[in-house]
Parts: structure tokens; C-alpha cells; sequence
């Protein structure tokens, strides 16, 4: 048994049983990599994948019960290098983080700069998704840290840990009524809103679930008009007059934007957890609780420890 075979049939899984893909992935051939398989399946005397002539067509019920402990090993011979690096390489590395667009523009630049400071000889790497694709990263160790609101927590691979609440705002061009409105104290309204074109996140980016949740519970329609997955584009679209825009509050900054006006709706909209999450029993290596601690100050080593080797489903709150 090697770790050659291991890779293959875990890559053989999550490339979809496509064994071409997998010779790409692992830089190999494709005979190589059915080799390596059968190899390994006969060393544990079972077939851990059905066939259709020589093409995979899924696990097996004795593959599906081994694909964790294969998951397992080979997790835990990427920890067993980590933690050499740690030791050996005086801290220097790479630090991979995958976020929405959202916490990538917004939020992680003050920590980026101070983590920097902290380790000049660390590279940092940014990567950017959707929700999903940021969970699916962390999942395939190729990030170290996930940053993003809604999803993480809905993986029991992950430890998904709350790192700040925010809520959302609606920006209008300069001028419009309701920017005058809010400057005469009228509150804004769900019932207002509905009678606008709107312009907002997509379905599974950036809290928009809460939006769409405030409307159904009044019984209102959203009147969307164009969708997007930042609020730069948001923004610039409003500005063009299409429409209303709702927006993450963090997103607007009234010396940058202004063409545009913010209405604080918080009122309106449920708030938003922006939760930062880890792949579960990864080993961390020492600077990667430097930059957890840059982005979220109450997440300590202790917690982040505590959070990791705990069981999935259990809460910690910040």
C-alpha cells in the first residue's frame, strides 16, 4: 500500500469517476492510474469501485466504507508534513484563503496588512467563490482558511466559527426620493421597496436569503431587475439608474461612493454572520493562527483548537 493509490482513488472519486481527469489532476497516465487502483484493491482483497468494461461507475459498498479511512490517512500525511514545515521552516510558507468577493474587497484587507507585517516571509495566496465553492476548496486542502457568510456551517467536514455580524444597506443615487426621504426621517419600508426596480446579490451570495425572507414573510414581491455576485457591480449598475440597490453595509463608503446615498436597513433584514472556516483535523501551522487572530480578534488559539476537536454539530459563539 502507498500513497500513490491512496491519492488515486480519492481523486477517482472527486473527479467523478473520470479516470482521465484523474491522470491530469495526479500528473500521470490514465493506465498508471487504473493500476494503482487495482493494486490497491487487491492488497485489501475487495473492489472499492463498481465497473461498466474500464470505466469506474461508483463506489462500492466496501469502497464507501473505506473512502474516509483513505480521506483519513491521507489527511493526516499532509498534517504529519505540515508540522515538519512548521519546525523546519522558521516561519516562512504559503497561506491560501478562499472568500466570497464580498469578504476578499470588504473585510480581509486590514488583516491581510497586519498579518503581513507579522510574516514578511509568508506568501499569501487569495482565491475567490461562491459560498459553495469556498467549502469545496477548504474540503480539497486547497485552502487553508474559508471566508464567507452563508453555506460554511452546513458542512460537518468544516468548522465553520462565527467572526462578526452585519447587516445590509440600501444605496439610490444622489437625488433620489429615497434619500430625501431618509433625510426628513420617513422610515423605509419592505412596502416602500416593493414599488422599486431592485438590484441585489444572487441566490446564495452575501445574505441574500435573508432578503428574500423579509419579502416572502410580508407577502411582498421582489422586484428584481438584475442580480450580481459583488456589490461593485451592484453599485455601478444603481448609478446608472436601473434601480435600488441592497447591499452588504460594509460594502458602501460614502468617500468613495459618492454618487450614491445608503439607507441603513437593518430594521428590514435579518443580520449576517460572516463565519470563518477550517477543514476539520487539519493541523495548523503557527502562523495560521496569526491571521485568524488579525481577522477576528476573539478567535484564539485555544478556541480555534477547541473548535477543531470537537464533534460536527457543536456551536461556538464569539
Amino acid at each position: 500500500m502507498n500513497f500513490q493509490q491512496l491519492r488515486s482513488v480519492r481523486e477517482a472519486v472527486r473527479q467523478g469517476f473520470n479516470l482521465t481527469t484523474v491522470a491530469q489532476t495526479l500528473h500521470t497516465s490514465q493506465p498508471g492510474v487504473s493500476r494503482q487502483i487495482r493494486e490497491l484493491e487487491d492488497e485489501l482483497g475487495i473492489e472499492i469501485f463498481g465497473r461498466a468494461g474500464k470505466r469506474l461507475t461508483g463506489l462500492t459498498p466496501p469502497g464507501a466504507t473505506v473512502l474516509p479511512i483513505i480521506e483519513r490517512l491521507l489527511q493526516e500525511a499532509d498534517n504529519l508534513r505540515r508540522a515538519g514545515d512548521d519546525f523546519a521552516s522558521a516561519g516562512r510558507g504559503v497561506l491560501t484563503i478562499a472568500a466570497t468577493h464580498s469578504q476578499a474587497r470588504y473585510t480581509l484587507p486590514p488583516a491581510v496588512r497586519d498579518f503581513s507585517a507579522m510574516h514578511p516571509d509568508v506568501l499569501l495566496r487569495m482565491h475567490q467563490g461562491s459560498p459553495k465553492q469556498v467549502a469545496e476548496m477548504l474540503m480539497a486542502g486547497e485552502a487553508d482558511i474559508g471566508v464567507a457568510t452563508e453555506a460554511l456551517a452546513d458542512y460537518p467536514a468544516l468548522v465553520a466559527l462565527p467572526s462578526y455580524q452585519w447587516t445590509h444597506s440600501v444605496i439610490v443615487p444622489v437625488g433620489h426620493a429615497l434619500a430625501d426621504e431618509n433625510r426628513r426621517g420617513v422610515p423605509l419600508t419592505l412596502e416602500r421597496l416593493a414599488e422599486l426596480p431592485i438590484i441585489t446579490y444572487e441566490t446564495g451570495f452575501t445574505g441574500r436569503s435573508h432578503i428574500d425572507d423579509a419579502f416572502a414573510r410580508k407577502g411582498l414581491a421582489l422586484n428584481l431587475v438584475l442580480s450580481a455576485m459583488d456589490a461593485d457591480v451592484i453599485k455601478t449598475y444603481v448609478e446608472l439608474g436601473m434601480g435600488v440597490g441592497i447591499i452588504a453595509g460594509m460594502a458602501y463608503d460614502e468617500s468613495r461612493d459618492q454618487g450614491l446615498c445608503a439607507v441603513d436597513a437593518r430594521h428590514l433584514f435579518a443580520s449576517n454572520m460572516t463565519r470563518l472556516a477550517l477543514r476539520r483535523g487539519t493541523f495548523l501551522r503557527s502562523y495560521v493562527y496569526d491571521f485568524i487572530g488579525a481577522f477576528a480578534s476573539p478567535l484564539t488559539r485555544e478556541l480555534v483548537d477547541r473548535s477543531l476537536a470537537a464533534a460536527p454539530g457543536t456551536h461556538f459563539d464569539i
